[in-house]
Formats: structure tokens, C-alpha cells, sequence
């Protein structure tokens, strides 16, 4: 007995003693010294490539000078943490910065800002990451390359955890010079084919390598060449799982603001996107929604902002690409983006809009300032790649509100290979013309008869009898026809469509129900109890995103 307790005494001191080995190493480009300990804060590391040799452990802390520019990029690989003690890598606030700025890491000529290769339980904070061009041989020559604020990313097979990134500004993020200008074909090819900067990047490019419990939140990534934030996992087992996106603002990304394949179990909210697929600068790629998903299942997209997109192709406000699988947007706000508002691709199940807003999306003209897609209202598509057109299925649009200005043409597309669609209480406030057009992908919907079968479209109000082209497969068999006069029609907020003709909205809308042979619905539920504005909906449901008091 007595050997017993000597031994877990010997453990708990061991323990004990770990914990007391955690260490906080500190940098400062302006006073320190790499052949400093950098274990105190008078004597700290002068420069990132200090800090590749340490052994960082479970509790550890990273801290760099908040008033400082850290030329480099700053590399982790094997490093992990623990649930109770994540290593953190944050700003400090050193002698003469008075107003706690973030420490700057410019990655000028380096492949990333930062790199997390293999790690477990890091919390990243407080730090501003630019890489802006400066790149010179071996990486200048190779083709397709790219440069990332933030990379994160598996080599070898594993179980990896805890990934937070909070409070981080990423902007300015180039992988060419100022000056470079891509070929007029470079906008066409799928994601680019050329060198990039990314903003915010996740990676899990081998079997058996998984990425679970992952946060991005209050962020600004501003002006890169590419995406803003992009997961890249594989779709056949979803390797990026459980991730939060929330409260950030991505800004004048050249290619999409977000987008992940490859992930389960993701929460997006309440970010703001704006001008993605931005051509501001000629480095950029020019083209890209807001948000978009592919090859993923069981995403929540809810009262977000995506605005402005631009591109000659795809830059929805936010789409549904293919091979999805329970995928819902509410509660968002979408105007003025180039490819449209609603977008269900092929081979995605029980997908969903409801309670959206969106003003003015869809304007593009296909053919016209070389766009090669036209911007839609609504379109629901059979493409899902280069095989046979086959969906969506199960496809769910009730109570979202749409305005579109008199000078927009609005274009609808429904592609005959889709089955089960529920169109009802929506409102669509068109002052212009309307007309049908076909799906144009890369590969594209070709015409014919179409017959949708499992099909539920009735009890939508529409500002005049022609905003739903006749020449649809599809009809609204209990249309309503009516001016639910808009509190300040042509605005750019919410409560500027909230309907005033209350005879028209008031209860007016049915209730929701699965799709005739869909067993699943939506996993979260068909019913809402709120509207858009946090409004409890009670009773029979009104007309679009907006209840009434």
C-alpha cells in the first residue's frame, strides 16, 4: 500500500510539475533579442524566426508587441494543447502603445501569415496578419500556388481539435504584385487557375485526417485576391466538423466571402459579407458569391448580410452548390448581388430559404459586360458537375420577401430534373419584367418537357399577374395578386419591408408541411416560431419574412 501511494504522489507531482512548466514567451520586434530566453517580458525575442525551435506544451502563451510589425511568417507544426489549457498566441500590450493595437504580422514574400500544421487546441487572438506580394524564386515561377493570412492544415492522419481564431484582421493579401493582370479567361475556369492569396484557409487534404470544433469568430478579412474564408475537407466523410462562423466581416474578397466543402455541423451567423468577387484590382479574381456551399450537410445560415456580389458568373448573394444535404438559409438579408438570391444546384436533399430578404438580386445580364450566366431570382438546377442532371430534391422556399426594382429584368430558371419542391407564402414584389430562362452552367440545361413531380407551389403574393413567367413548367395554383406596400420600398434595411396592407399579410399564409414523399422535412424543424425581426409568429403564418403585430 504504501508503494501505491508513493506512486500516484510521484504521478500528481508530475503533474503538478507540468503545470508549472507552462510558459509565457513574449516578442517584441522593437527591444528584443533572439538570443533572449524570451520567458519574461524584459527580455523578449526580437523576431518570428525565433520561435520555430520552441517546444510549446499545454498552456503555454504566445505573445507578440502590440506595437509592432513582425516581418515572417509565424509556423506551428505537432503542437497541441489541451481542453483546459489551450496554447494561445495573442497581442500584448507593450510600454508605448497606449491604445493596445494588435500586433502586425506582415508576410510579405512568405507563403502564410500564419501556419498551423497538424496542431490541436490553439486559440489565435488579437493579431493583424497582411502578405501582401514580394515574392521572388523558387515559389515566384510555380503555377497555382497560393498565400494565406491563416493556413490550417493536416499532413498526416489523425484526430485534431480546438482550433479557435478570434478577433484577427487579415487584409491585403496578394500573392502577385501590384500591376498584375489576369487573362480575360482566368474568370471562367472553376476556382481560378493561377497564384492567389486567400484570406482565412482550413486544409485536410489526406485519409483519415478530421478537424473538429472550429471557430472563426469576430474577424475582418478585407480585400484579398481570392476567397475570404474557405474549408476545404473531404465530402465523402466531412473532415472539417462542428465549425463556427459568427460575427464577422468579410470585405471585397476578389473570389467568394465564404465557402467550405467538406464540413458537417456549421453554424453561420451573423456575418456581414460585402463586394465579393470584388475586381477593385486587377490581382483579383472578380468573381464570387457570398457564400457558398458544397459536398457538405447539416449547415445553418441565418441572419447574415451578403451583399453586392459581383462576378460574370455564380456571386449569388449566397448559394446551395451541389451535393448538399440539409443545408438552411433564414433570417438573412441579401441585396444588389449579380447572380441572384435563391440557388439550389443538383444532388442536394432537403434544402431550404425561408425568411429572407432580398432586394434587387439577379440583375445580370447574360452576354452583356462578358458575363456568361444570367443572374436569377430563383433557380433551382439539375447540374452537379459532369454527371447526368439529377435534383435537387426536396427543395423548401416559403415566407422570403423579395423586392426587385423596375429597371431589372427578373429571370427564374427550374430545371426538369428537379422533384419535390414547396414553394408558398412568399412575397414577390417585382416592378419590372419577368421572364423564364434555362440553367447555364458549365454544363448546361438543355429544353424540353418538364413535369416536377412532388410539388407544392401555391398561396404566394405577387405584385402583378406576370412577375411569374407563364412559360414556367410550374404555376402558383392559389396565386394572390396585391401591393403589400412596403414601409419604404427600394431600402436597405429590413424594416423597410415591412408590409403595411395588413388585409393582405395578416394570417394569410398556410402552414408548412413536408413534401408529398419526403420522410425528413428539415432536421431543425419546418415550423419557425419567429420571424426575421425576432417577431413570435403565432396563429397562421403571414406572407414573407416580416410578422405583423
Amino acid at each position: 500500500m504504501r508503494i501505491s501511494i508513493q506512486i500516484i504522489l510521484l504521478v500528481l507531482l508530475i503533474v503538478s510539475g507540468s503545470e508549472i512548466m507552462a510558459e509565457t514567451y513574449y516578442v517584441n520586434a522593437k527591444t528584443g533579442n533572439d538570443a533572449n530566453s524570451g520567458a519574461q517580458i524584459h527580455s523578449p525575442f526580437k523576431s518570428l524566426n525565433s520561435l520555430g525551435s520552441l517546444k510549446l506544451s499545454q498552456g503555454d502563451s504566445l505573445l507578440l508587441a502590440s506595437d509592432c510589425t513582425f516581418y515572417g511568417s509565424l509556423e506551428l507544426k505537432n503542437v497541441h494543447g489541451n481542453q483546459q489549457k489551450p496554447i494561445v498566441i495573442t497581442s500584448y500590450q507593450s510600454g508605448n502603445d497606449i491604445n493596445d493595437h494588435k500586433a502586425e504580422i506582415d508576410a510579405k514574400g512568405c507563403l502564410n501569415g500564419i501556419l498551423l500544421e497538424n496542431c490541436s487546441f490553439i486559440e489565435l487572438e488579437n493579431i493583424k496578419i497582411t502578405a501582401n506580394g514580394g515574392f521572388s524564386s523558387p515559389y515566384r515561377k510555380q503555377k497555382k500556388q497560393m498565400r494565406c493570412g491563416v493556413l490550417v492544415k493536416l499532413s498526416k492522419s489523425g484526430n485534431y481539435k480546438h482550433i479557435y481564431l478570434n478577433n484577427l484582421l487579415v487584409v491585403d493579401v496578394f500573392y502577385e504584385e501590384k500591376g498584375f493582370v489576369r487573362g480575360a479567361k482566368e474568370v471562367k475556369t472553376a476556382n481560378g487557375s493561377q497564384n492567389y492569396g486567400w484570406g482565412i484557409r482550413f486544409i485536410t487534404a489526406i485519409d483519415g485526417a478530421f478537424v473538429e470544433d472550429i471557430k472563426i469568430e469576430d474577424c475582418l478579412v478585407k480585400n484579398v485576391a481570392h476567397t475570404g474564408i474557405k474549408f476545404t475537407g473531404n465530402s465523402i466523410n466531412y473532415s472539417l466538423r462542428n465549425i463556427s462562423i459568427q460575427n464577422n466581416k468579410v470585405l471585397e474578397t476578389g473570389g467568394p466571402g465564404i465557402q467550405m466543402s467538406g464540413v458537417k455541423n456549421v453554424i453561420v451567423r451573423n456575418n456581414k459579407v460585402n463586394r465579393s468577387g470584388s475586381h477593385d484590382d486587377t490581382r483579383k479574381w472578380g468573381r464570387g458569391s457570398g457564400l457558398w456551399t458544397w459536398g457538405s450537410k447539416d449547415i445553418l445560415i441565418e441572419k447574415n448580410h451578403f451583399l453586392n456580389a459581383k462576378g460574370p458568373g455564380d456571386s449569388a448573394g449566397a448559394h446551395i452548390d451541389y451535393n448538399c444535404n440539409n443545408v438552411v438559409l433564414q433570417y438573412n438579408f441579401t441585396a444588389n448581388n449579380a447572380g441572384g438570391f435563391c440557388e439550389i444546384l443538383g444532388n442536394n436533399y432537403n434544402c431550404a430559404y425561408r425568411y429572407n430578404i432580398s432586394v434587387n438580386d439577379g440583375y445580370r445580364i447574360k452576354g452583356k459586360n462578358g458575363a456568361f450566366q444570367e443572374g436569377k431570382l430563383f433557380w433551382l438546377s439539375g447540374y452537379n458537375g459532369k454527371r447526368k442532371r439529377r435534383g435537387p430534391y426536396n427543395s423548401y422556399f416559403y415566407n422570403n420577401t423579395m423586392y426587385v426594382k423596375q429597371d431589372i429584368l427578373t429571370k427564374i430558371a427550374i430545371d426538369k430534373a428537379a422533384s419535390g419542391v414547396l414553394i408558398a407564402n412568399n412575397i414577390f414584389f417585382i416592378e419590372g419584367k419577368s421572364k423564364a430562362v434555362l440553367g447555364d452552367q458549365y454544363n448546361p440545361e438543355k429544353e424540353g418537357e418538364t413535369t416536377i413531380k412532388n410539388l407544392i407551389f401555391q398561396n404566394n403574393l405577387f405584385l402583378r399577374n406576370n412577375n411569374w413567367p407563364k412559360e414556367l413548367p410550374i404555376q402558383d395554383d392559389r396565386a394572390i395578386i396585391g401591393n403589400p406596400d412596403f414601409a419604404n420600398v427600394g431600402g436597405d434595411k429590413i424594416v423597410d419591408y415591412m408590409p403595411l396592407n395588413s388585409n393582405l399579410i395578416k394570417n394569410k399564409g398556410i402552414e408548412i408541411h413536408k413534401i408529398p414523399s419526403d420522410s425528413i422535412g428539415l432536421s431543425i424543424g419546418l415550423q419557425l416560431k419567429h420571424d426575421i425581426l425576432g417577431n413570435r409568429i403565432e396563429g397562421l403564418p403571414d406572407m414573407g419574412a416580416i410578422e405583423l403585430k
